[in-house]
């Protein structure tokens, strides 16, 4: 089993590196998982990995890419809901990683 080791805790993911349990997820967690993936979280990755959590809230799944766009630009307006802002900030992988950083499940469409 795969585990993220944070101040002596274990925190189990699966096979992808998606936390097991939601409730695992602080922001302690997100830094490691970003730092995993080669990434400084700054206060514009705080403000999707934030919408990303109120996504799931709201409607019980992790998005995907398109409708992450569309719920950005909804929130936060264009300039921010739009494939070139998210991929630069999640290396070309918006979805996966930033569901991922936000302590959600892997969004069930992508691969």
């Amino acid at each position: 089993m795969n585990a993220l080791t944070l101040d002596g805790k274990n925190v189990p993911l699966d096979k992808d590196g998606y936390l097991l349990d939601l409730n695992d997820w602080s922001v302690d967690v997100a830094q490691a998982l970003a730092e995993q993936a080669g990434i400084e979280l700054s206060p514009e990755h705080w403000e999707i990995l934030d919408l990303l959590r109120d996504f799931y809230q709201e409607f019980q799944l992790s998005p995907a890419t398109r409708p992450l766009i569309k719920y950005t630009a909804l929130k936060l307006g264009v300039d921010k809901g739009n494939s070139l802002h998210l991929n630069r900030l999640f290396n070309g992988t918006p979805a996966k990683l930033a569901a991922k950083l936000a302590g959600l499940p892997k969004p069930t469409n992508c691969l």
